[in-house]
């Protein structure tokens, strides 16, 4: 892998015909794409709540505003103008380059935000000429905050952008003379995508060790393990759609990864209609798979996510401070308990979970799962896990570490078994659940699928659940397993 990264380096330097390329940035060195969506939405969100509570708060000629009415009309107004903005498109990397334009549907939103107000209000019969000064006080404070934070997000992209951290990362798969040509056309044509080198599987006779200035960066084999490291977001298949044993076996593999996967359709014989084609630049392809979330799906999940769990764990810290109190009088140790799982991506991370077992016979890699009347379970222990109050901890993954998110796949360790058989080996596909963040509950865990997993069908059913989610994941999927958890999962039952 060390020399993989060394021949992407030594790529950085050349020059593409008629356009200079941008530097390729270490792995470590990237910015999150999500992360800085989540940004622009939560000062969106902010600007508005901050300068709706000023406009409608501290004017001294008005009298005091019913306090709960106050914090419907601002929630009702924010919801409605991120509502808009994520319909239209406006909370992605490219749109959010260009400040001017970023504003002016910022401005757009505020207008049908406000004006929806105004509808709730005369509805009510609470508008009164009066609060028009208040509104477009609203109005202009809140734009003017949105327009700032804009500039700054703007100029950070740019810069980002130019430096190599902001880019696609795209790989391509596939060789013969077509691919120079495909490769050249991307370089002059497209400025959104970084493309990092290429896979080819002929020996290296018929290989050559670069095309078109792009280095040659291994073998078909080779692709799960560097798209992962290196964080690709694009792949970019190259082969013969006459290949089409090749192809399959090759999808196959990429189906496990978090990333957008394109057919080129340059110079293809197979002619579809244009709204079949997805475009980098001018060149068309055909799409294959798609990331299961979108860069602000992504961003607005996580906001979602650690808001929830931060209020979460200041309603249930009494009670975790009495489950931590009853784990520590039962047996010898520490109350909570770190394990290792699979996150996101295949990555290992660490997951808090009360102490279920005697201090010296707890398994933090899940080598032997644990079966009914488990001797290595406390008496705490026992009902702490049939009611899954053991699982509380993980809230602070959510809230603080990140690592983890409310509703996902569950987490299982890297050595979990079913049938003395590790859980990949009996599953085809099995790491495809890892395409998205794991979660404290899960489609999987809400349907009855949770708990031992003894025989083949246990994980099988578990696994298949979790690619259900993973494929139709939505906000109100979201909001429905967390409802059923609340109101089934810590008894075993299902609701609703």
């Amino acid at each position: 892998m060390s020399s993989v990264v060394s021949s992407i380096q030594l790529t950085s330097s050349c020059t593409a015909p008629t356009r200079m390329r941008v530097p390729i940035a270490p792995p470590d060195q990237l910015v999150s794409r999500p992360r800085t969506v989540g940004a622009v939405i939560l000062c969106d969100i902010a600007s508005v709540l901050a300068a709706g509570a000023a406009s409608l708060v501290l004017p001294a000629s008005q009298p005091e505003p019913n306090l709960v009415v106050t914090i419907v009309e601002l929630i009702g107004v924010a919801g409605v103008f991120f509502a808009f903005l994520a319909v239209r498109w406006a909370y992605t990397i490219r749109a959010l380059g260009s400040s001017t334009r970023s504003t002016a549907r910022a401005a757009l939103a505020l207008f049908l935000a406000l004006s929806a107000d105004v509808m709730g209000r005369a509805l009510l019969g609470a508008y009164s000429n009066d609060k028009r000064a208040e509104l477009l006080a609203w109005y202009f404070a809140a734009l003017a905050l949105c327009a700032i934070s804009r500039v700054v997000i703007a100029s950070f992209i740019e810069r980002s952008t130019r430096e190599g951290r902001l880019a696609r990362r795209a790989v391509l798969v596939g060789g013969g003379g077509d691919v120079a040509k495909l490769l050249q056309r991307l370089d002059r044509t497209s400025g959104s995508i970084q493309i990092l080198g290429l896979f080819d599987d002929r020996d290296q006779g018929r290989s050559p060790r670069s095309v078109a200035d792009h280095p040659r960066l291994g073998r078909f084999d080779d692709l799960v393990e560097f798209c992962r490291s290196q964080r690709v977001d694009l792949l970019i298949v190259a082969l013969p759609l006459s290949a089409e044993e090749r192809l399959f076996q090759l999808l196959k593999k990429l189906w496990v990864l978090p990333i957008d996967v394109r057919i080129a359709a340059l110079d293809s014989r197979l002619k579809l209609q244009e709204r079949a084609y997805s475009y980098i630049g001018d060149v068309p392809f055909l799409p294959v798979f798609d990331k299961p979330m979108s860069d602000w799906s992504v961003a607005a999940k996580n906001i979602q996510d650690r808001l929830i769990a931060g209020v979460l764990l200041v309603i249930l810290s009494p009670l975790l401070a009495l489950i931590a109190l009853a784990v520590k009088l039962d047996s010898r140790g520490p109350a909570l308990f770190k394990q290792i799982r699979h996150g996101f991506n295949n990555e290992p991370i660490e997951v808090y979970k009360f102490r279920s077992m005697y201090l010296n016979q707890t398994d933090a890699l899940g080598l032997k799962l644990i079966t009914r009347d488990d001797p290595r379970v406390t008496r705490v222990g026992r009902f702490i896990r049939k009611t899954s109050l053991d699982e509380l901890p993980q809230l602070f993954n959510v809230a603080i570490k990140g690592n983890l998110a409310l509703v996902g796949p569950r987490p299982h360790a890297p050595q979990c078994k079913a049938a003395d058989r590790l859980y990949d080996e009996l599953v085809d596909g099995y790491f495809a659940r890892h395409r998205v963040k794991p979660g404290i509950t899960g489609w999987a865990q809400v349907n009855g699928w949770r708990g031992e997993t003894e025989t083949v069908e246990q994980i099988v059913k578990r696994v298949e659940h979790d690619l259900y989610y993973v494929e139709h994941w939505s906000v109100l999927l979201d909001l429905r397993i967390i409802l059923r958890t609340a109101f089934g999962g810590f008894t075993g039952r299902q609701a609703f």
